[in-house]
């Protein structure tokens, strides 16, 4: 009798999962409507696809008596209004054209066409120029590779971490970004996305368990306290968006012209937390779990000493893992920094850039630290008193 209550429970929860997907799709999709205008660099302007069918190298001199050498290149339109047709073009000309933007004969790429005045060569009242390598069949491959990986070793459990993972995406690019754009708090539209990914990809990722909505719990905690930590953060060092060339130059479009750009970075701050705070907290609520059923008679504290034991190496690795990963996305600026001889180093670690990467860090560290012991204690007290069936992992196992 218990055991169908728990089914009837159980199934209630997935059919109230559905609904709620059923009913934020649609939201999210609506929201994206909700866009002030769209932001284009000129109008007019159209992308295509070309293959490289012809290069020969060029050299000429330019107004200040330098050497001037650059490609004019023949492609082919594969995708695009202007299919089928050839079209000439100088790549690079008058500009510094490095190594790795040489194009080679067979090379597809993306050509961009448009009204742009002042263009060196046209076709009709258009300029072409040559933006970029065509580079989504291979990234498309690399998506491939890794799926087929999560598959073989993640199984069906990887496979919906994978449908949780689209989904994050669909929220940042359907509801926060266009949310952002149309002129709203970055930060409070961020909170919300984050509760919605925070939802729905944990328990797509981990199935509706305890343990998962215990790490759900702790994560929300925990990014909460995050959020006030980044406002707090950001305050005192008086920080406002502006550290990153990318941010600054959105301000340079006309519909982002009032853009928050501290709102952006305190969004950018929770997003960076929130991707991190799913391992921990689950793996925190799985251990206390594991530990109730091996031992039924231990209690809240001792459950509670023994997965702060196993947390703590966590903090440690992943402390180490988060200021990696952010260094390595700002390693050539570090570089920059590094070879300027003319400013000393604590004013290297004054500037805005490294100031807004240091208090990144430290933001997303701190909550690393704190959602240890908040989840741990959230499912030693819970699992006290419902500890889960001891043999139902080993009954699952001999099932299949």
């Amino acid at each position: 009798m218990m055991q169908d209550i728990k089914r009837m429970k159980k199934s209630s929860l997935k059919r109230l999962f559905l609904a709620i997907i059923v009913i934020l799709l649609p939201a999210i999709l609506i929201s994206q409507m909700a866009r002030v205008q769209d932001v284009q660099a000129f109008e007019g302007d159209e992308y295509m696809v070309g293959k490289v069918i012809e290069i020969e190298e060029k050299l000429e001199m330019d107004d200040y008596g330098y050497e001037d050498t650059y490609q004019e290149v023949t492609v082919d339109i594969k995708k695009g209004s202007e299919k089928g047709q050839e079209i000439k073009l100088n790549h690079g000309y008058r500009a510094e054209l490095m190594e790795s933007e040489q194009v080679e004969k067979g090379d597809k790429v993306i050509i961009l066409k448009t009204e742009l005045a002042g263009a060196p060569i046209t076709a009709g009242s258009s300029a072409y120029f040559i933006s970029g390598f065509y580079r989504l069949p291979a990234l498309l491959m690399v998506f491939v590779i890794f799926v087929a990986l999560v598959a073989l070793f993640g199984r069906r459990q990887g496979l919906r971490s994978i449908l949780g993972l689209i989904f994050s995406i669909l929220v940042l690019a359907k509801f926060i970004i266009p949310m952002i754009i149309a002129g709203g708090n970055p930060l409070f539209y961020t909170l919300v996305g984050a509760l919605i990914i925070m939802f729905i990809s944990i328990y797509l990722s981990h199935g509706f368990h305890a343990r998962t909505t215990i790490a759900l719990i702790g994560t929300m905690i925990t990014v909460t306290i995050a959020m006030g930590l980044s406002v707090f953060f950001v305050h005192i060092t008086k920080l406002f968006g502006t550290g990153s060339e990318d941010a600054f130059s959105l301000q340079t479009f006309g519909a982002l012209e009032n853009l928050n750009l501290q709102g952006l970075l305190l969004g950018g701050i929770i997003i960076g937390t929130l991707g991190v705070l799913d391992d921990i907290t689950v793996s925190q609520s799985a251990i206390i779990d594991e530990l109730k059923k091996a031992n039924n008679k231990l209690t809240v504290r001792e459950l509670y000493d023994h997965g702060i034991s196993v947390g703590r190496e966590h903090i440690a690795s992943l402390v180490n893992t988060l200021v990696l990963a952010y260094a390595g996305a700002s390693l050539p600026i570090f570089i920059m920094f590094s070879i300027n001889e003319t400013m000393p180093f604590l004013l290297m670690l004054n500037t805005e850039f490294v100031a807004e990467e240091i208090v990144r860090t430290l933001v997303g560290s701190s909550a690393l630290v704190l959602a240890v012991p908040i989840t741990t204690a959230l499912a030693a007290i819970y699992f006290d008193t419902h500890p889960s069936p001891k043999n139902t992992s080993s009954a699952h196992i001999h099932k299949h």
